[in-house]
């Protein structure tokens, strides 16, 4: 039995959907963070141009640093689950990876396998065409200016301790127009008020990229729904 390290979803994608989606989690249980490859920090999910292709990415290793490297020792499950419509039963179709050294991969799912050394740009493609697979280390996509966050985040479990907050019965935070407006400004700003800046510039994270065939994974219905998770290996 594999033990899950750490999951991520993300809301609802249709099959025919262009836009992209994203996912974030830069802070993870200590499960995770003892083995950082296993460590999620994001994961994307868009259609190709033209809806035929469905591309995903996985990333892990937040601050990666130069000695930074996949191990054996991970599984990556991509969780997809397909629907003909809101609130039917879901199909689903998972893509499995693990390395069987620093750079190289095999992955499996819908009916199709590939294996070898993803860590050239134009990656690895399974023998009939419908999974291809990238992986390596790359700048961090994520965005986040993480010392307004927590000066924020700071604010609120004050204001909750010192009972200054009122909830209504959803348990939502009911806020006058200032102090939602000083929260959103802080949300946007640095410490003390400073300009916003992006905390993870510069930071790179090990990425594992994967452009499947829509047809291999939409059995249920063109609707989508894609989380992912990683599992210590046996």
């Amino acid at each position: 039995m594999k033990k899950r390290l750490a999951t991520l979803g993300l809301i609802v994608a249709g099959g025919t959907f262009s836009n992209g989606l994203m996912a974030a989690d830069h802070i993870d249980a200590p499960g995770a963070t003892a083995e950082p490859t296993a460590d999620i920090t994001d994961l994307y999910a868009w259609m190709s141009p033209n809806a035929a292709n469905l591309n995903l990415v996985l990333d892990v290793f937040p601050l990666a640093g130069a000695d930074a490297a996949f191990t054996t020792d991970v599984v990556y499950v991509f969780h997809l689950n397909s629907s003909g419509a809101y609130g039917d039963p879901q199909t689903e179709t998972t893509i499995t990876c693990q390395f069987y050294t620093e750079t190289n991969i095999e992955c499996w799912g819908g009916g199709q396998y590939v294996e070898g050394d993803a860590s050239n740009v134009m990656g690895i493609t399974s023998a009939e065409g419908g999974i291809r697979v990238f992986a390596g280390k790359r700048n961090d996509p994520f965005y986040m200016e993480f010392e307004g966050f927590t000066e924020t985040t700071a604010a609120v479990k004050d204001a909750v301790s010192n009972n200054l907050l009122t909830f209504d019965n959803d348990g939502c935070p009911l806020l006058d127009n200032a102090t939602g407006t000083a929260l959103r400004t802080q949300l946007q700003s640095g410490a003390n008020g400073a300009a916003a800046s992006d905390f993870f510039a510069g930071a790179d994270v090990m990425s594992i990229v994967i452009q499947v065939d829509k047809t291999l994974v939409t059995s249920g219905g063109a609707l989508l729904g894609v989380w992912a998770s990683t599992h210590q290996a046996n």
